[in-house]
């Protein structure tokens, strides 16, 4: 099949392509407030009828919350799954908008066209990138170049409550030989990058007590122990000089980087002094033995993410408190086990409380960490298409955060994702005034075409 000629109409149709993406922006399709829950259903019919003018057998399905949108479209040759989101962040503070989120605009910036909406990089843009190929594909040839499904979800971002129970009831419909997920972006928004390792994440959220109450500090200030020099020993114990994390067994399950992926790290050259600075820092803090870019991606870690105690108002309150509270958070590689952090960071912590001290957790179940075999021939092959549109070639990177769709693919259906995305650093995803470069959408769309004739 012809590919030119699929790229020459994906140029041709950029302005109605761009019409179609705006009709969805206008959907208010925020699935975390129940005040939007008829617009989530409405952007759910919307992708259904889009998908029909493809020919394709699409159908709403219902959750115990917003629905899931489902396509089938035959083929031969490899069966593919493209999975992307409809719904998006609220959109409060407004005051900090430049027009309504919800009334997206083409907008000239020294850097190039962007659209201007709530939903244009996260995710709805993306989601019509995979749309908008097929389409081409549709219109040149007849058909797709594969057997193509399409699974789009209206509540990622607001914890996927249904995802999972719906992949699991199912199953058999969902499952294909590989997953496509268009929900990242371009490394240092110009590299296009194909994410095969994602962090996963463990919380921990407890209080130290000691004393019955509150205490005189001259009255007992001395002789009693105080909860919060308690909190902070144990805090200050979880790493060492060298920014390794000290519990025992921590790093069981965490993989060594391969020659290849290294090396095409390296080759990103990664400006970690302008990265921190950025944000008003000097120095890496992770393990020293590690490049920048290592532990951002590939190592494990451990962090504060809030600590409280005794009095913090205006003026002083002289006392020990009773309680001292923190927040951690632990991002996972390879296959570490939550559990089996979780058990060693409490082991740790039991065996450091004084005499009468006891221990309160509050906590939620972990996530494991997701990594994609680039062993089998679709990532490379993808890889290829990729470095063929973009001016740069493509590379294998990691994410630092949590994408759990990924694991789910690959623990429900037995299918590895692939994460491709076009989003840039600045397009303020969850913030006011989000953004997505027309660019990224234009070569995003011609990305896809290539990827699907690369693929079939």
């Amino acid at each position: 099949m012809s590919l030119d000629a699929v790229l020459a109409r994906i140029d041709a149709d950029l302005p109605a392509s761009l019409d179609r993406l705006m009709e969805l922006l206008r959907i208010p399709s925020i699935s975390t407030d129940p005040a939007f829950k008829a617009d989530c259903d409405r952007a759910a019919d919307w992708l259904v009828a889009d998908l029909k003018t493809l020919g394709i057998e699409a159908s709403k399905r219902p959750t115990p919350g917003h629905p899931m949108v489902v396509g089938h479209a035959p083929g031969d040759g490899p069966h593919l799954m493209f999975y992307g989101h409809y719904d998006v962040q609220p959109v409060d503070p407004m005051d900090l908008w430049d027009r309504d989120p919800f009334d997206p605009e083409i907008q000239d910036t020294a850097s190039g066209q962007v659209i201007r909406a709530r939903g244009a990089s996260d995710d709805k843009g993306q989601l019509m990138t995979f749309v908008e190929a097929c389409r081409a594909w549709k219109a040149v040839h007849g058909n797709l170049p594969a057997r193509i499904s399409f699974f789009f979800e209206g509540e990622e971002e607001s914890g996927s409550p249904s995802l999972v129970p719906f992949m699991q009831e199912n199953a058999d419909e969902l499952r294909s030989d590989i997953a496509l997920i268009c929900d990242t972006g371009l490394f240092e928004s110009a590299v296009p990058a194909i994410t095969t390792q994602l962090r996963g994440l463990l919380g921990e959220d407890f209080t130290i007590k000691g004393p019955d109450r509150d205490l005189h500090s001259g009255m007992y200030g001395g002789i009693a122990m105080n909860p919060i020099r308690v909190l902070t020993k144990i805090l200050a114990g979880l790493h060492d000089d060298s920014g390794r994390i000290t519990l025992p067994g921590f790093y069981d399950g965490v993989p060594e980087l391969s020659d290849a992926v290294r090396s095409q790290w390296q080759g990103l050259n990664f400006d970690h002094a302008k990265y921190l600075g950025d944000v008003g820092l000097v120095e890496p803090a992770g393990e020293h033995d590690r490049t920048p870019l290592e532990q951002i991606w590939s190592r494990p870690t451990c962090d504060v993410n809030g600590i409280w105690g005794g009095y913090t108002g205006d003026g002083f309150k002289t006392v020990l408190p009773s309680k001292a509270s923190a927040k951690l958070s632990f991002r996972l590689v390879g296959t570490q086990s939550p559990e089996a952090v979780r058990k060693s960071f409490r082991s740790y912590l039991e065996s450091a409380l004084p005499p009468g001290f006891q221990v309160e957790y509050r906590t939620e179940k972990g996530a494991p960490a997701s990594q994609m075999s680039i062993e089998n021939p679709a990532f490379e092959k993808a890889r290829k298409a990729l470095s063929d549109e973009w001016p740069r070639p493509a590379a294998y990177v990691g994410c630092g955060g949590s994408i759990p769709i990924a694991g789910f693919f690959k623990d429900i259906l037995g299918v590895d994702a692939m994460l491709i995305g076009f989003g840039k650093d600045d397009d303020q995803i969850h913030s006011p005034n989000e953004k997505y470069d027309v660019e990224s959408f234009h070569k995003g769309t011609r990305s896809w075409a290539r990827i699907l004739a690369a693929l079939a």
